[in-house]
């Protein structure tokens, strides 16, 4: 066959394919190139962060920094002129003190709240609860600060007696409910992931509603509710402004829950302006960052662990197993 007659009958098809395709082809194109340059992005924009913290840092954090003072000395003073000292430790505990009580406060409830949404609450009742929680989502850190500065302060210091209401515990309670929206997200996707043939199932033996949830449906999604724990964690150790509000702002080493304390984020928040830059100050500052960036990577991971097995518990669940026998008293 002649080379031009090939070339035009390419052509012909090319152009016959082009007439072909209508506006939901290019429309389709259009939505795929913009999630996947999103996709790129996002991953993009985050080894972009790790690399100018750890860039920013990492001279001083290999060069003059005393890693066991960093890490044992509740010490510190970097603008001291004459002995600056880096000891993170009271601030260390200072932030898992706030996280743990945080988790304490929003675990029960953001297990509840997802348990009511995904086994009892139907209807407009379920779509408006899901509202309300991504609206609770939404109010800015900022507005918690204030509400622990204004309202749990006096509230603290009038019921417990206490000098200073900025604690602990203002930190913690606040920090639980911004954690907790997120948490009964993921919990309540995790309780809809569990096939409604294992309820079926159980209810058919004699199983009672709150047995049905306790011995088949919670351990079922055991994996996606420790993955919900485990990024309200990750969102308690990153949070910046709430916690510089309502934690009282003083390195300290807690011994109860009414004492104040300094989180590694606020320190960064509040000390990052007034430092020069190149100076040990910024370089101890962004060891910070590193450090905090390294955890909360371990947390994700972690997180991210878990929620895949998510998909493997899910599969041995479904192969066929010897019934569990399910008496007056429950599951046997």
């Amino acid at each position: 066959m002649p080379a031009d007659v090939q070339g035009d009958r390419l052509s012909s098809s090319i152009a016959t394919e082009l007439n072909t395709r209508g506006w939901d082809w290019y429309v389709d194109r259009a939505v795929s190139i913009g999630v996947f340059a999103g996709g790129v992005s996002a991953i993009i924009f985050i080894i972009g962060i790790f690399v100018f913290v750890t860039r920013e840092g990492l001279d001083f954090a290999l060069g003059s920094l005393d890693l066991k003072e960093f890490f044992t000395s509740i010490n510190w003073r970097p603008t001291s002129e004459r002995n600056p000292t880096y000891g993170i430790l009271a601030l260390m505990t200072g932030t898992a003190s706030v996280t743990g009580l945080a988790m304490l406060v929003s675990v029960p409830f953001s297990l509840g709240a997802a348990i009511y949404i995904a086994e009892f609450a139907s209807g407009r009742t379920r779509e408006s609860l899901k509202v309300l929680v991504e609206l609770l989502a939404a109010i800015p850190s900022v507005v918690w600060g204030f509400i622990g500065m204004s309202i749990m302060n006096p509230l603290i210091i009038e019921m417990f007696d206490v000098p200073v209401g900025l604690s602990v515990l203002n930190a913690g309670v606040i920090l639980g409910l911004m954690a907790a929206p997120i948490m009964t997200t993921i919990a309540e996707d995790a309780l809809k992931a569990v096939p409604d043939s294992y309820r079926e199932a159980a209810e058919a033996m004699g199983a009672t509603r709150w047995q049905v949830i306790f011995k088949v449906v919670l351990p079922a999604a055991k994996n996606g509710l420790m993955a919900a724990i485990l990024l309200g964690v990750g969102r308690g150790f990153g949070e910046t402004m709430a916690v510089l509000m309502a934690s009282g702002h003083a390195i300290n080493i807690p011994t109860s829950p009414f004492d104040s304390v300094r989180a590694i984020t606020a320190t960064i928040a509040a000390e990052l302006g007034d430092t020069a830059r190149g100076s040990d100050h910024y370089g101890v500052l962004f060891t910070l960052g590193i450090f905090l960036f390294v955890i909360t990577f371990i947390i994700n991971l972690i997180a991210d662990v878990v929620v895949k097995g998510v998909g493997l518990s899910l599969i041995h669940i479904s192969e066929p197993t010897r019934p569990e026998r399910i008496g007056c008293g429950g599951v046997v």
